[in-house]
């Protein structure tokens, strides 16, 4: 609306108290003429009412209570992830540092997902009760958290209650100073003072009307609208001093000219927002800050202010348009990761390292989620919620899971202590052929018997492998006594071993890694060296490392060098449980990464109308292929195994050929 338009919503009243409270004759008659000019407006069309909604959204706008503005600058969290005791301190830290007024919102958020996680330990405490024998009647149960959190949440509500009281109080008081500023300019016309003390004390009241402070929003559009009328009713129906109210005619013409070039220039801003932003404290200026100009200008300022506000809407509208797409794209990828989540909920394998993995790629899902981005508004509660109930029910199927699995784990704690049992009382046997077949087989159900609480996994775990690393010590040391040629062996890979750790490459790699294969053909000619010390084939490997760290060369090849290298020690140590060991263990990695494999190709199934370059979907396609490089290596390291079990097959059945032959040989003819 135009500020000449402004005048008929209060014509009605305002020309009944113009004539109660005026006396004078040109008074009377510049009234009519006002009421006359506005009368006889043109009936507004349709663009100039979507033009003055624009214009009223922006006053409602600057017309918010003080402090609900600060609601859309506190971060929102996602408070389903919290536990109980961070909740409580969310929430205290909420009160102690925000205003009350705008962190209903995240109370609310957290009061749900409190009461949600209480009523669950309820549950689960009530059942322990049960299970322990005792009667549902009997069952109680109090925390200092549930205390905590009704005190916090009862300051909450007092600091609300407190807050609106004073609201309310003070809006009104400042309604009534408003409006007692309106009458008191109202009545400035009938003082008999000069009229240099009437503009003096018109200026008091003005700066008195823009200290005062808010109102209620209902009551501020007729209030200022009335501050208005009477503003202009004391230029234009007063015999002011034409040099005074001309001077401050132009001081306020030129302060809404710069206005309007301020927001002509908005208009051309790309930030929209910043933009938008910008033109409400602009109106905000205009109205509260400013008084009227001389008649003539009031039509084609205020009609050119409208229009630079119209264009600036206008691009504020179509920027919302865009994000509507947007927002609509990130509803159908986060409708897609709440899929996946309830895809892995719904998931039939239930291991442990199956929960682990699935537990991992929840959380990289809830990130992804959180980096979406916006949905549509109306949406927005009901995807959240979506969103939130799909995590809930897969945490609540994984805390099942974990809490059937600790009975089972407590189970297999008692069966695996009884094998350190064995263990221990076998250690120092001296019956190598029986007791090597016990602690093979012991070895066996151990790996068969599965998980038990991880706080004691390690502990236990150690305990058995020292009785069985024990017994097969003293096996090895049976095995191994140093024979001379061993000794002899030992005495030159020392030697050789010095001038390994000791070589200083060229830094012409072709040259450099030739010279290292060398080291590992001399070395291998060199022969066993005794069991007890077999830890200069481990620092012949470190060595091997250092060097191969200080060339630049295909890493898969440097892999494959050293397991050779590997092989072949556990070989010449006739290691044939080591080799056996190194087989399983490549195996079960090549099926570990196929089925890694599947499960993310089966996830890119979700988002096959996703862009590439979207961040999860492009983090997808790099774990295929780091595990698909992985996978290559490891078979080509079983391939190696079988060559050599072959080649070691072949040797030994010629070795038994010949010993038979020769056997054969030296029976005598009569036998």
């Amino acid at each position: 609306m135009s500020e000449q338009d402004n005048l008929q919503n209060a014509d009605g009243n305002k020309e009944n108290e113009v004539q109660e409270n005026t006396t004078t004759e040109n008074v009377q008659v510049t009234v009519k003429e006002v009421i006359e000019e506005v009368t006889e407006k043109p009936q507004e069309s349709k663009n100039e009412n979507t033009e003055d909604a624009v214009i009223n959204e922006i006053d409602d706008s600057n017309a918010e209570d003080e402090g609900t503005s600060e609601r859309h600058t506190i971060e929102e969290k996602d408070y389903s992830e919290m536990s109980l005791d961070v909740l409580i301190l969310e929430l205290e830290n909420l009160i102690k540092n925000e205003k009350a007024q705008a962190i209903k919102k995240h109370v609310e958020g957290i009061k749900n997902e409190f009461n949600e996680k209480f009523i669950a330990l309820l549950e689960e405490k009530k059942q322990e009760f049960l299970d322990k024998g005792g009667n549902e009647i009997d069952f109680h149960y109090s925390t200092p958290l549930k205390r905590s959190f009704n005190e916090a949440y009862k300051e909450y509500r007092n600091k609300i209650k407190t807050h609106y009281k004073s609201l309310e109080k003070g809006l009104k008081d400042n309604l009534s100073t408003r409006l007692q500023i309106t009458e008191d300019i109202k009545a400035l016309t009938d003082l008999d003072e000069t009229m240099n003390t009437k503009y003096k004390q018109f200026k008091e009241l003005q700066d008195q009307w823009k200290a005062a402070g808010s109102i209620p929003r209902d009551k501020y559009n007729n209030a200022w609208n009335s501050y208005h009328f009477n503003v202009e009713r004391f230029y234009d129906l007063l015999h002011l001093d034409r040099d005074l109210r001309d001077k401050d005619f132009e001081h306020n013409l030129e302060q809404k000219t710069k206005i309007i070039e301020r927001a002509e220039e908005l208009a051309k801003d790309e930030n929209n927002n910043r933009a938008f932003r910008e033109l409400q404290a602009l109106h905000k200026l205009w109205k509260e800050e400013l008084g009227p100009v001389a008649r003539e200008h009031r039509e084609p300022i205020w009609d050119r202010f409208k229009e630079a506000t119209k264009v600036i809407n206008d691009k504020h509208q179509e920027y919302y348009l865009h994000l509507d797409a947007l927002y609509e794209k990130n509803l159908a990828f986060k409708n897609g990761i709440i899929g996946l989540i309830e895809e892995k909920t719904n998931d039939p394998e239930n291991t442990h390292k199956a929960w682990q993995t699935k537990i991992k790629e929840v959380e990289m899902l809830r990130k992804e989620f959180f980096k979406a981005g916006k949905v549509p508004i109306k949406v927005n509660e009901t995807n959240w919620t979506k969103f939130k109930v799909a995590v809930r029910e897969f945490n609540h199927k994984k805390n099942d899971y974990y809490k059937n699995l600790k009975k089972d784990q407590y189970d297999n704690l008692d069966k695996k202590n009884a094998l350190i049992q064995i263990a221990e009382d076998n250690k120092d046997s001296d019956d190598f052929v029986a007791t090597t077949q016990l602690m093979k087989k012991i070895q066996a159900d151990w790996k068969n018997i599965g998980h038990v609480p991880r706080k004691v996994s390690d502990k236990i775990w150690k305990k058995f492998r020292a009785a069985c690393n024990h017994y097969f010590d003293r096996i090895h040391v049976k095995k191994n006594e140093a024979s001379a040629e061993e000794e002899k062996a030992c005495t030159e890979k020392e030697a050789f071993l010095k001038t390994v750790t000791e070589t200083k490459l060229s830094g012409e790699q072709k040259a450099d890694l030739a010279t290292i294969k060398d080291y590992i053909a001399n070395w291998k000619t060199l022969g066993r060296v005794p069991g007890n010390k077999r830890k200069i084939e481990s620092d012949f490997n470190k060595a091997l490392d250092t060097l191969f760290g200080a060339l630049d060369v295909n890493k898969n090849e440097v892999e494959m060098m050293k397991f050779e290298n590997r092989l072949q020690d556990l070989a010449s140590a006739n290691d044939q449980r080591g080799l056996e060991n190194e087989y399983t263990f490549i195996r079960q990695k090549i099926s570990e990464i196929n089925s890694e494999i599947n499960q993310l190709e089966n996830n890119l199934l979700f988002f096959k109308h996703a862009d590439e370059k979207n961040p999860l979907v492009k983090s997808v396609h790099d774990n295929i292929k780091k595990h698909t490089e992985s996978l290559t290596i490891w078979k080509a390291k079983v391939k190696k195994i079988k060559v050599m079990e072959n080649a070691k097959a072949r040797a030994e059945a010629e070795e038994k050929a010949a010993a038979e032959a020769e056997e054969a040989n030296n029976t005598p003819e009569n036998e």
